[in-house]
Formats: C-alpha cells, sequence, structure tokens
C-alpha cells in the first residue's frame, strides 16, 4: 500500500488519547514501536516497516504490513461514529 507521509501523520494526529497504547496493547508491540510506524524515529522501539520514497507532502511511504495503519483506522472511525451528531 501507498500512501504520502503527510497522510499518514495526519492519521496519527486523528486518533484519540490512548489509542497509541491501546493499538500497541492489541498487537503485543512496544508503544514506541507504533509511534515509529506514523513517522517518529526514537529507540527503544523497532524502525518502521516501510519504505519512504522522496516525493511531494513528504514522500510516498510504502507499508507492506499495514496491521497498526487498518487498526488506527477504525479505532477514528468508531470515535467518528460515536461522536454526538449536530443538529443543524
Amino acid at each position: 500500500m501507498n500512501i504520502t507521509f503527510k497522510e499518514l501523520r495526519n492519521i496519527k494526529h486523528s486518533l484519540p488519547t490512548g489509542s497509541i497504547s491501546k493499538i500497541a496493547h492489541d498487537l503485543n508491540l512496544e508503544e514506541q514501536t507504533v509511534r515509529n510506524f506514523f513517522g517518529a524515529k526514537k529507540t527503544p522501539g523497532e524502525p518502521p516497516k516501510w519504505h519512504l520514497q522522496a516525493g511531494p507532502e513528504g514522500g510516498i511511504v510504502n507499508i507492506n504490513d499495514t496491521t497498526i495503519l487498518e487498526m488506527a483506522k477504525k479505532i477514528i472511525v468508531q470515535t467518528d461514529e460515536s461522536a454526538p451528531q449536530s443538529l443543524s
């Protein structure tokens, strides 16, 4: 799967508080490994398992294992669905 780095960061920033911990717990990973997946470059977590190719919007990220990304998107959808609807 290909996604821009900017899109990947936007997904991370759309996650509600505690989502990184939940994803890490559910996948039996270190929280920093999940943060690294979304573009952080810190240890002790594992480096992301994707390739970044230079390009617009931070470049194109080629992700082979989309498990973390899919969980993040699912959390965002669930959060949006449970948010109160405005009466406009």
